[in-house]
């Protein structure tokens, strides 16, 4: 009975928890995670996790705020209920972004979401592509940061590899677009935004040979789209035959798909960090590849304390 294997969910991604139970071969822990009628948070775990190695699935994407809070309350639950280790699964690590002080007076609020996390009871991190890797030392506990490269690169080889270029929209992603293209064999763009003048429309320059070729725009994710459709108009004006993108995270608030739908991308490949909505389930530009089992494999090598280097592509 100690050290047994439960998996639990909150409400933010219930069918990647149930793809990842099934990839394990076993059922989803139960538990009630719902909201009382003034907006409070509410948790029962429906099963002794006594001695038991939980993990708890719960990626923190709209709408933010209750989903971390949801993943908090789960955590602190499981450990009043006497669980031997906790591990926050968390294949989208909302707040990301804020990982820096860009101004005076601002917060670094990627680190203050570490301590939340922490504080009431998890033991390990399990995430996925988190928008910079310094947010693993945010934590005073073991952190396993996932790619889902290997989803993504076998993908692009099997549908993007001719004459192909791989672009990174912005200065910033230039490491995981070049080594994307080192094992795809494939050709690097970079894609250089500036504003000439205050108050001026910013020029896009492209690094890189991009004419006639068949182009993969690679991001960790997109929210707005804007700097994703931005790029890929400045490609299609560059002689790009072909326009994809690839991201792991779909975020796609606010204009997103509205953007997408009228940009020159002819498909969009993310994965399912998170669940996609209504209005981005109807988009036909938009493909959704799985890392469940990437996820699944990763939490039963921490269960039985093996390597999860190898997954670390």
């Amino acid at each position: 009975m100690i050290n047994r294997l439960k998996i639990f969910s909150g409400n933010s991604n219930l069918p990647l928890a149930q793809a990842i139970c099934r990839y394990l071969d076993m059922e989803l822990g139960e538990a009630v995670v719902r909201t009382f009628s003034d907006g409070e948070t509410l948790v029962e775990i429906g099963e002794n996790v006594r001695g038991s190695d939980v993990f708890v699935i719960q990626p923190t994407c709209p709408p933010v705020n209750q989903n971390l809070m949801e993943l908090l309350i789960m955590i602190d639950a499981l450990r009043r209920a006497s669980a031997r280790r906790i591990t926050a699964v968390i294949p989208y690590y909302g707040y990301g972004r804020q990982d820096r002080k860009v101004a005076p007076r601002t917060p670094i609020t990627a680190k203050l979401v570490a301590d939340l996390i922490t504080t009431p009871g998890a033991r390990r991190v399990l995430a996925m592509d988190l928008h910079a890797g310094q947010i693993q030392g945010f934590f005073n506990i073991p952190v396993d940061n996932l790619f889902a490269a290997p989803v993504l690169l076998e993908y692009i080889r099997e549908h993007f590899l001719e004459n192909l270029v791989m672009v990174s929209p912005d200065a910033g992603g230039v490491e995981r677009t070049r080594a994307f293209a080192k094992r795809l064999e494939a050709q690097l763009a970079i894609i250089d935004k500036r504003r000439e003048r205050p108050n001026e429309s910013q020029v896009m320059n492209i690094i890189g040979n991009v004419k006639g070729k068949n182009v993969v725009i690679l991001d960790d994710m997109v929210d707005t789209a804007g700097t994703l459709c931005q790029a890929a108009q400045a490609l299609h004006e560059h002689g790009a035959k072909v326009i994809h993108a690839c991201t792991t995270h779909p975020v796609l608030s606010g204009p997103a798909i509205e953007r997408i739908e009228a940009s020159p991308i002819s498909k969009l490949i993310v994965t399912d960090t998170i669940p996609l909505g209504p209005e981005a389930q109807k988009c036909r530009k938009i493909e959704v590849l799985s890392v469940a089992e990437l996820l699944g494999e990763a939490i039963q090598r921490i269960h039985n304390e093996d390597s999860v280097s190898s997954l670390f592509v």
